[in-house]
């Protein structure tokens, strides 16, 4: 019997590009709805979707309300569901970053891309990690955890990783 598998991503600094790295988000400002979303990142997810992953890509963020909102907005602006094949009811969002493990448990991810490696240090269940683009002081801060992550930086190169 073949294993289900079960892609987790994150979507501030990952999907969405984050051009304040210190920030969960970068939209923060009224023109939110303009901000890039990360380079290749809408056709790598199309590719894992339709590919190894077979409609089974969730994204999972951290963040509070006021964000989720925005983020909501800013994925339908974007074209996101449409450009992607992921549906809507495949975005989940929690208060707290280690509230993505449950998640992460509940739904049977047994993969996930962050960009925080804090949060990748709660899902030592999984035995695909990545770190996406990472902060060099979160990563100083967090690198017990380093050993059980794989560390890219683009779409590319994740998708490469992803699709072997």
């Amino acid at each position: 019997m073949t294993k289900i598998e079960k892609l987790g991503v994150d979507i501030g600094g990952v999907i969405i590009e984050n051009h304040d790295n210190s920030a969960d988000t970068s939209f923060f400002s009224k023109n939110y709805l303009s901000t890039p979303a990360s380079e290749n990142s809408f056709a790598e997810l199309k590719k894992l979707n339709e590919g190894r992953f077979e409609d089974k890509v969730y994204l999972v963020s951290k963040c509070g309300p006021s964000v989720q909102s925005k983020t909501k907005k800013w994925l339908k602006h974007n074209r996101f569901f449409e450009l992607t094949g992921i549906s809507e009811d495949k975005v989940h969002f929690c208060l707290e970053r280690n509230e993505k493990a449950e998640i992460s448990l509940q739904l049977g991810l047994t993969a996930f891309v962050d960009d925080r490696l804090e949060i990748l240090g709660y899902l030592k269940h999984m035995k695909d990690l990545f770190l996406f683009k990472p902060n060099e002081e979160e990563v100083a801060e967090n690198k017990e955890h380093l050993p059980l992550v794989t560390v890219v930086n683009s779409w590319t190169e994740l998708g490469t990783l992803l699709n072997e």
